[in-house]
């Protein structure tokens, strides 16, 4: 009696440990983040989640996928670009699995596929631009790698939410190239400015001079004024106004006196 029931115990206790195992096959538990793609017999039958599922043993299988939003690295790539400049550009993609069957069955690691996709249609989009409309119009390219690159990730179910060029290499020779353009932009631009100035203060001359002659008091305050700003700074310079009309007597009346000689 004691071995039959010795033997019972060991039996119940194999049943239990078959269950247990059973059920930690069969229970799947889901995260919010994620979904379960179910194979039955090898079959899809569709995407679960989040929550508890319990799945036949032997039967049916699952395979997670996750459905946040996941930053894809596009490796630098050398590019020439229209204007036949080689430089270097590397660039994110920011996708999401929106359908979990497809990228379980269309695609083998869409991750790793959505990196090749990514560095082929960098290389295509960034060869039909300029290297002047890659430094300003980078918003542009970026839409435009945007929609290359969702437009055939969309059958794996993937959308991709946007692409951002990260870093622009250009060849050193080309920077000491642009570094001397900008130098003598901004020396255009300065000269531009000086002369524009030059004129204004020629236009503002021309206005005073025109009401200075037309009040012959207002030269006498100007020579006040100007004898007044010259004493104020401590110095020993003495100044005498001379009217320009003793100026012209003087020198017609030592022209007569040397004509007479």
């Amino acid at each position: 009696m004691k071995g039959s029931g010795a033997a019972v115990i060991g039996v119940v206790i194999v049943v239990a440990v078959f269950v247990i195992i059973l059920l930690s096959k069969s229970v799947k538990i889901v995260a919010e983040y994620e979904r379960g793609v179910i194979f039955r017999l090898g079959r899809c039958v569709g995407a679960r989640g989040p929550g508890i599922f319990f799945l036949i043993p032997g039967l049916e299988k699952m395979i997670k996928t996750n459905l946040q939003i996941m930053a894809v690295a596009v490796q630098p790539q050398q590019v020439i670009t229209r204007d036949n400049v080689t430089v270097s550009v590397d660039a994110v993609a920011y996708v999401q699995v929106v359908d979990a069957a497809a990228s379980i069955v269309r695609i083998n690691d869409w991750f790793s596929s959505a990196q090749l996709v990514a560095q082929t249609s960098l290389r295509s989009i960034v060869g039909r631009h300029e290297l002047d409309q890659m430094l300003s119009e980078r918003d542009t390219i970026n839409l435009e790698l945007a929609k290359a690159l969702d437009d055939q990730t969309e059958q794996w179910g993937i959308k991709v939410h946007r692409v951002e060029v990260r870093d622009l290499v250009l060849p050193e020779q080309m920077q000491r190239a642009m570094a001397r353009q900008a130098e003598a932009e901004r020396e255009r631009r300065a000269k531009i400015v000086a002369a524009e100035g030059e004129l204004q203060a020629s236009e503002k001359l021309a206005q005073a001079a025109t009401v200075i002659a037309a009040s012959p008091g207002a030269l006498q305050l100007r020579q006040l004024q100007t004898m007044v700003e010259i004493s104020s700074e401590n110095n020993s310079t003495i100044i005498f106004p001379i009217p320009v009309e003793i100026m012209e007597a003087v020198q017609a009346v030592t022209g007569a006196h040397a004509a007479t000689r």
